[in-house]
């Protein structure tokens, strides 16, 4: 690359090299130090988009971090932490400090898959074309548009609590743990359901009841509630975008603690009457979660021993933020086939193999398509609108992340189906793509 390109590149991106390196830094962490995937895997993979790719990342296997930097300038470090995953780290923030972690208590069980860690029962189903089944899943890792990149890593598909279709792309296995981003946000409203299922947790209370909130005590922020925060209709000023630099990812790449970011916004709409998707909303409910408990450790625990290792999702990691929050906007990791079981947790409305989770009514409450959102989002659930799933049952919500992941829950045909991948175009055509999936799928069950 020459000069002058440089000096272009650095003109144009220099405000973003911190997201930029943020970003590469942080990848790359859990990738290698979690995923086990190779630092050539990852960088030749992930990595080779446009910015992303001007940054180049060192990994230093003995203290577990991750150093990107673009032409050498303003370096970022991520810090890899067992059982609170990896972190990008300010110069303030020691490496050495003795950290509280989760207590995990892994599935031991053999019964069969999904219920435990046995081979997946050998059983056929009449209705289902086995043949037309297996086409519909190889075509979701056939790249036939060049515009286009599906990128898929990962199909599951369950049907009646049976494991019907499993596929991977080159160099993935159902070991591999992948990255949920956004679906980490469906997790973190699974918890607030256990906690309420659990402690009584009112989602209706006001906030600031919850929170010490003096400066919302004054203004009409006073009303916001957690129910409007799952819903994302708090009314609270936001801006996601991840191309730029906006209030998401100065959250994500620069704060120690994300909880904090959501709290200091203006009132932009009246509580419960605008939609606006904002991820600084998810994690003020972590901090809201992490208030229901007396200790740190106790806030750790509570998702892994009430949730997470309760079904069985061993291989799940839920990463936290410098000051050991729950970024339950984004960061949760775990296997195809552990994410299609938090689809079929809402699939039995929150009953594991006979063990209450949560509340029946919690799988009815995110499911509910809300009116602000145009009917597109529940509660921390995206719900089925025509224009976008056209040939898909409307009972069908589903957890989504960036980059086309998704854990789909479709009621009526006792269905769940997960897609891992890592697609970068337009929302539209991810859509587009798993409309066609779910279609494809679904002429195979008569």
């Amino acid at each position: 690359m020459g000069i002058a390109t440089i000096s272009g590149v650095l003109y144009t991106q220099y405000p973003k090299l911190n997201i930029i390196a943020g970003y590469a830094a942080k990848s790359m962490g859990t990738n290698v130090f979690y995923a086990n995937r190779s630092e050539q895997s990852v960088q030749n993979k992930d990595h080779n988009v446009p910015s992303i790719k001007l940054a180049k990342t060192t990994v230093d296997a003995n203290l577990k971090t991750a150093t990107s930097s673009v032409f050498g300038i303003l370096k970022r470090t991520s810090f890899f932490r067992e059982g609170l995953g990896s972190v990008v780290i300010d110069d303030e923030f020691d490496i050495g400090q003795k950290f509280l972690t989760p207590t995990r208590i892994k599935n031991t069980s053999a019964l069969p898959y999904p219920y435990g860690m046995g081979t997946p029962s050998d059983s056929t189903f009449a209705n289902i074309d086995y043949n037309k089944l297996k086409i519909a899943i190889a075509d979701a890792f056939t790249e036939d548009n060049k515009e286009f990149n599906k990128n898929t890593r990962a199909v599951i598909v369950l049907y009646k609590d049976h494991l019907i279709a499993e596929q991977y792309g080159e160099n993935f296995n159902k070991n591999t743990p992948l990255l949920g981003w956004s679906m980490a946000k469906s997790l973190l409203a699974t918890v607030v359901g256990v906690l309420d299922y659990q402690k009584f947790f009112d989602i209706q209370k006001p906030v600031v009841e919850l929170l010490n909130l003096k400066n919302w005590e004054k203004d009409d922020r006073s009303k916001i509630t957690t129910n409007h925060l799952l819903k994302m209709t708090s009314g609270l000023d936001w801006e996601e975008d991840y191309t730029k630099i906006s209030d998401a990812t100065k959250m994500l790449f620069l704060e120690r603690d994300m909880t904090k970011t959501q709290k200091y916004k203006a009132l932009k709409y009246d509580p419960g009457t605008h939609f606006n998707y904002s991820s600084g909303t998810t994690n003020l409910i972590s901090g809201i979660l992490r208030a229901q408990f007396k200790t740190q450790q106790e806030y750790l625990d509570f998702p892994y021993t009430e949730l997470i290792d309760k079904i069985g999702m061993s291989s799940m990691l839920f990463e936290t933020d410098m000051e050991g929050n729950y970024v339950g906007s984004s960061y949760a990791w775990a296997t195809a086939r552990d994410w299609a079981k938090l689809g079929l947790l809402y699939l039995h409305k929150g009953n594991w193999n006979g063990t209450q989770i949560f509340n029946e009514s919690w799988a009815d409450y995110v499911a509910k398509p809300t009116k602000a959102s145009n009917y597109s989002y529940g509660g921390h659930f995206r719900t089925t609108t025509f224009d976008r799933f056209p040939h898909v049952p409307n009972d069908m919500y589903f957890a989504y992340g960036y980059h086309g992941q998704f854990t789909m829950v479709i009621p009526s045909m006792d269905l769940v189906v997960v897609r891992l991948g890592l697609t970068h175009e337009d929302k539209k055509d991810i859509y587009a793509y798993a409309d066609q999936l779910i279609k494809n799928i679904l002429s195979s069950i008569e």
